[in-house]
């Protein structure tokens, strides 16, 4: 009797839109399309393992199961943040029992396979290379750095990408279809939601959820910009800071300052304070790029970056990051030179691979008159006693080092000078030594 009070919950919109099969999968059609990679695979009935990395909501989960259907298999799924090693372990019991009993081939899944350390992958191995099961991993981080490389040899890895507006509209479409077809978006509703999934389908399924239990409340069928804006909550976009997303757009904001491109540089430095970036670390980074891209051709570039950080730590967010903003807005406009930055990794790279030579007897310090008897400093010329302020000819490298020429200025900004200037020292040299 109490099966007639009893009543399923409603699943989540993004569980109850799940494909079920690959022609329902949205994107990834690099490699479902047809005579793609996973297509071909599904198409031959030949199970492999494999891992998948993409960012979140882009269809890991449900291919795993897709996989799992397709090739008739039992579906095994292990979270690598809660699962051990002794959760492998009955994971395979299971599997030897589901052969021995179904004769039925298990397919395991472990979802955020990074999080497993060496140990709990290694436990893995023996039972991916008997075949027992068939590996699936799934994970948001780098394969190479994050999966054990005798696991990852016995795996495929296939690259899940972002949908694409196109792709997120088109699911907008079949969720207003399947689900939601009392709810209608105004166009620029559908931009804001779409732009604050970021290309992740689970969140859009779940701003849409949200969205529709919004309007119900409030009585409206029409969502228009305005009521996303104002009766949603609307988190940050996806952002992992500590992951290749991370390190995708320092290098993007690096690569355009250097590339003197000031829209792009600003843009990907609002991206990354918009998704939640530590305005401290940016800072830390700018100042870097400062040293490295800019150097001499442009010294005051170098105060500014410095005057923005400290900026910063006066007036904290948001009002100091317009500081390091228009910092970086300056670093892309400036004149760049690498030339103190290669001249600094050539002479490091000579001094560890060089032998120790000793300092030049003119060079040497002589506080004491043994030291002076000794010939410490003798010879040695004050250079602001010779005309230009500069002893021409001498030399202040070791015995029998040549003269290196690490430092190249380049035709740049304030080094067209500093070039010049060398020049003219190099001529005194010259004459000074015929």
């Amino acid at each position: 009797m109490d099966d007639l009070f009893k009543t399923e919950p409603r699943p989540p919109l993004a569980e109850a839109l799940r494909p079920k099969s690959l022609d329902e999968v949205m994107g990834q059609t690099h490699l479902l399309g047809e005579g793609k990679p996973l297509r071909l695979a599904f198409q031959a009935r030949k199970p492999h393992s494999m891992i998948f990395w993409g960012p979140p909501g882009v269809g890991k989960t449900t291919l795993a199961r897709l996989t799992a259907n397709a090739f008739d298999a039992e579906f095994i799924a292990l979270s690598a943040v809660f699962a051990g090693v002794k959760d492998i372990r009955a994971a395979m019991e299971q599997a030897q029992e589901n052969l021995d009993r179904l004769g039925k081939h298990t397919l395991l899944f472990v979802d955020e396979i990074h999080r497993f350390n060496k140990s709990q992958q290694d436990a893995l191995l023996p039972f991916v290379e008997s075949g027992l099961v068939t590996f699936i991993g799934a994970t948001t981080e780098n394969p190479s750095f994050e999966v054990n490389s005798a696991l990852l040899s016995r795996a495929q890895v296939y690259v899940l990408k972002s949908l694409n507006e196109t792709e997120m509209r088109q699911l907008l479409a079949k969720a207003q279809k399947e689900a939601l077809p009392h709810l209608q978006f105004d166009d620029a509703a559908a931009d804001t939601l779409i732009g604050y999934a970021d290309g992740d389908a689970r969140r859009f399924l779940n701003l849409l959820e949200q969205a529709d239990n919004a309007a119900s409340s409030a009585g409206i069928q029409t969502i228009d910009s305005a009521f996303v804006e104002n009766a949603m909550t609307l988190n940050a976009r996806r952002f992992d800071k500590g992951g290749d997303n991370f390190y995708d757009q320092i290098s993007a904001l690096h690569k355009s300052v250097r590339g003197s491109n000031p829209d792009g540089a600003l843009y990907w430095f609002c991206r990354m304070i918009d998704g939640g970036a530590d305005p401290r670390y940016l800072a830390r980074r700018i100042v870097r790029m400062a040293w490295e891209d800019i150097g001499l051709a442009d010294p005051r570039a170098l105060t500014i970056v410095n005057d923005a950080a400290e900026t910063y730590e006066r007036l904290g967010s948001p009002e100091g990051e317009l500081a390091l903003g228009q910092a970086v807005i300056y670093l892309a406009v400036a004149a760049k030179s690498n030339a103190g930055y290669n001249a600094f990794n050539e002479a490091m790279a000579h001094v560890k691979r060089d032998k120790s030579r000793e300092v030049p007897v003119h060079l040497r310090n002589a506080p004491t008159r043994l030291m002076k008897e000794l010939g410490y400093g003798h010879a040695y010329r004050y250079a602001h006693d010779e005309p230009h302020a500069y002893a021409a000819g001498e030399t202040y490298l070791p015995d029998g080092m040549p003269e290196p020429g690490w430092y190249r200025p380049v035709p740049r900004g304030l080094e067209i000078k500093i070039a010049d200037k060398l020049a003219f020292l190099r001529k005194l040299d010259d004459d000074a030594r015929k």
